[in-house]
């Protein structure tokens, strides 16, 4: 199968997709775009969170072709140029990047939480976050991040 999407803003073809392919196989070994990591393979982690047209989805659980014609943002796309968006730039401020591997999820969900509601409470952090799965943190650095990209900017 030809799948062809949006990824980052860049119009993108990938020939012979097989049908079980992940989306999140697709982006990472035929896109060369590593950002979203294969943890659980799921859904249960959210190392893996992209956004597909805008909303946030588990990319291990979406079949590749589910994405024909749509438009994908993966933690790569979040940044514009040289310029880190201000929730990347809050979690490397505050030191809520660890070993990484959840990072890419968690960033994904918070630009989100942020885009829908820019002054969240410390419990619509906690349940934004809900999903996403962190062994190295404890969780107060990304709290943190969260509150300081809160404070600092407007999400795009």
């Amino acid at each position: 199968m030809h799948l062809n999407c949006v990824v980052n803003g860049e119009p993108r073809q990938v020939d012979n997709v097989w049908p079980g392919e992940s989306l999140l196989y697709t982006l990472r070994e035929r896109m060369g775009l590593p950002g979203s990591k294969n943890a659980c393979e799921q859904g249960e982690c959210g190392s893996c969170t992209v956004y597909l047209d805008e909303v946030p989805v588990c990319a291990c659980l979406v079949p590749a072709g589910q994405a024909q014609g749509r438009r994908v943002r993966t933690v790569e796309g979040l940044a514009e140029a040289t310029q880190l968006d201000p929730v990347q730039r809050a979690f490397l401020e505050a030191g809520a990047v660890q070993c990484g591997f959840c990072t890419p999820g968690l960033i994904i969900t918070v630009h989100d939480l942020l885009r829908r509601n820019p002054r969240p409470t410390d419990e619509d952090i906690r349940e934004a976050l809900a999903g996403n799965l962190c062994r190295c943190t404890g969780y107060e650095k990304i709290l943190d991040a969260v509150r300081l990209a809160a404070a600092e900017s407007e999400v795009r």
